[in-house]
């Protein structure tokens, strides 16, 4: 088990990391959300010991975490953390040489994973040489290479197509479901609800909101209620804390406070104009995150990350 806490870090005048609490189960997955330079990346380099932290503790099954720890733990640094002239399979094979196979285990593995991720043709290929795709795809496989008990994925589905995309969230569970450990960050929050139960959301350096994702949607102050009627309406709503979000010669789309009674609401439209479509809902993944990072102060802490481009070979 992955636990993170009160871990703080500063960047000269700059908070990066104030407090943040997080933990990773067995065989548990958490998405990791935030705005840019909210802190995400910051934690995970934190986590995989390529920044000291100024306080706060990060322990794996409840012990620090040494070198050979880490060893351990797949990483995949949201910016290139390979060697540029350095072919596909033989970078597979220098890390994981790097996180202990044997050189024969490694040559296996890197097989193993560069077919599992369809990268199998270009081998021989220079890394520099791929697209931003299948880039990304190599990354996956040396993160996975060695068999790891946690993976750190740093925006894993960022400039891949939709069949990768639907690669890497079968991975994914996959790993989840032999008991690998997952924290992954996303701007992709549709996948996030797909792949994840759980998230946990930072902005400006601390963890705002929390939680599994369906209870964290039934907990917001709000609900969205859509109408559809079937003439024109101008139908115009009275009621506190009540917004218009969309209108529609024939629909509205409004955002109530979660203590407002859905058949009231109903009963008001059809009081206008005969209703042919009604919903009553929780906010959805993408209207949490906004809600919870705009309820914070206007001055909010930017985080300023060192270039991450050489992340990976740090951790090697």
């Amino acid at each position: 088990m992955l636990d993170v806490r009160g871990i703080a870090k500063r960047f000269g005048d700059v908070v990066a990391l104030d407090g943040v609490n997080l933990s990773v189960d067995r065989g548990g997955i958490i998405g990791f959300l935030g705005p840019n330079g909210a802190g995400k990346s910051t934690t995970m380099r934190a986590i995989m010991g390529l920044i000291a932290i100024d306080r706060g503790t990060i322990t794996w099954d409840g012990a620090p975490i040494t070198a050979d720890v880490r060893r351990r733990f797949g990483y995949m640094p949201a910016e290139r953390g390979m060697y540029p002239k350095m072919t596909v399979r033989d970078q597979l094979i220098y890390f994981a040489r790097l996180a202990g196979l044997s050189a024969r285990d490694a040559a296996s593995s890197a097989d193993v994973w560069m077919d599992r991720v369809d990268i199998s043709s270009r081998s021989g290929d220079e890394v520099q040489a791929l697209s931003s795709g299948n880039q990304q795809r190599v990354q996956l496989a040396i993160a996975l290479v060695h068999d790891p008990e946690l993976l750190i994925l740093d925006e894993p589905f960022s400039g891949l197509d939709p069949v990768a995309v639907e690669t890497m969230k079968t991975i994914l569970l996959e790993q989840i479901e032999r008991g690998t450990s997952v924290l992954f960050s996303s701007h992709q929050l549709d996948l996030v609800s797909d792949i994840s139960r759980n998230v946990v959301i930072i902005d400006a350096g601390r963890v705002v909101l929390e939680g599994d994702v369906r209870d964290i949607r039934e907990r917001a102050e709000f609900r969205y209620a859509a109408i559809g009627f079937a003439e024109n309406t101008s139908w115009q709503p009275e009621y506190p804390g009540v917004q218009i979000i969309e209108r529609h010669p024939r629909s509205l789309r409004l955002r109530v406070p979660d203590s407002q009674d859905p058949t009231a609401v109903l009963a008001d439209a059809n009081a206008a104009g005969r209703v042919v479509e009604f919903s009553f809902a929780p906010p959805d993944l993408s209207e949490v995150f906004l809600a919870s990072i705009n309820r914070r102060s206007p001055e909010r802490d930017a985080e300023r990350d060192p270039d991450s481009s050489t992340d990976r070979a740090a951790v090697g």
